[in-house]
């Protein structure tokens, strides 16, 4: 699973390089977001805008990473396309994650809170 780090307005943007997350790669995904968010950071944000398709395997994965950081950091999740918007709607997930339009609209987020 390819993953880029970027530190931004105090926060780690974690830009998924993949267009899908699902069973064949759901416990890579795990793995590889482990180690990207080794580095202490209050603020995660995943920016999923490459990704084009996730099933419950990948939402499972995304879930298992939120769960990995708690108590003391929090997943927040950026720029989701229609399709995955559409899972996270569809099991309520949305009512879970604080979910950004874009990385600006989470650096924004940041400041006002």
């Amino acid at each position: 699973m390819q993953l880029k780090t970027v530190t931004r307005h105090n926060m780690l943007v974690v830009h998924v390089m993949q267009d899908r997350i699902d069973a064949a790669c759901a416990l890579e995904f795990k793995e590889a977001m482990r180690e990207a968010t080794a580095a202490p950071s209050a603020r995660i944000v995943l920016d999923l805008a490459q990704v084009q398709f996730l099933d419950s395997s990948g939402l499972g994965a995304v879930v298992a990473v939120m769960k990995l950081l708690a108590p003391n950091r929090q997943l927040e999740l950026s720029g989701l396309t229609a399709t995955v918007a559409k899972v996270f709607r569809l099991t309520r997930m949305d009512t879970i994650f604080t979910i950004h339009t874009s990385i600006e609209d989470a650096a924004r987020h940041a400041v006002r809170a």
